[in-house]
């Protein structure tokens, strides 16, 4: 049930370490998934990057349609991005993915009541994220739909 347009959507990725984030590209790349991804290293230059001109502007992309979002940041921690994201009319049917080192059930529920589509811990090891990633590759790229970007009104 692949869907090619799908396949093409950009990720977002929201992560203060330099470390995490070239890891996670290096398990993108060994499961084949090709999405463009921009990184951003903090809350605010996410919303920066989603907000500019009233909208989204990437490359051939009008806005993400995934986004992997760290929990544990400085400044605007990804808590609060994520209730920023959620509250925003035209930015909170994006899928939010937290994918953290964090495993307290506070955080998880937390982030579920603001409006988290998934918790995922990071796992420990190269190989662990490898199978991380691969899942939410079959899922969310695989599996479920995703909502295209709707016309502003």
């Amino acid at each position: 049930m692949s869907n090619s347009s799908l396949k093409a959507q950009l990720i977002m990725m929201i992560e203060d370490s330099e470390d995490d984030y070239e890891a996670t590209i290096r398990a993108f790349k060994k499961i084949n998934l090709h999405n463009p991804v921009i990184w951003c290293r903090s809350g605010e230059e996410a919303l920066n990057c989603l907000k500019q001109d009233g909208g989204y502007k990437h490359q051939d992309h009008n806005r993400p349609g995934l986004i992997l979002l760290d929990l544990n940041m400085p400044g605007l921690d990804g808590r609060k991005t994520l209730q920023l994201i959620k509250q925003d009319p035209d930015l909170k049917n994006i899928p939010v993915i937290i994918l953290t080192t964090s495993s307290d059930e506070r955080d998880i529920e937390a982030c579920y009541q603001i409006g988290a589509n998934t918790y995922v811990q990071k796992p420990v090891d190269f190989d662990g994220l490898i199978e991380a990633i691969k899942r939410l590759k079959e899922y969310w790229f695989e599996i479920a739909l995703l909502p295209k970007e709707s016309p502003r009104g």
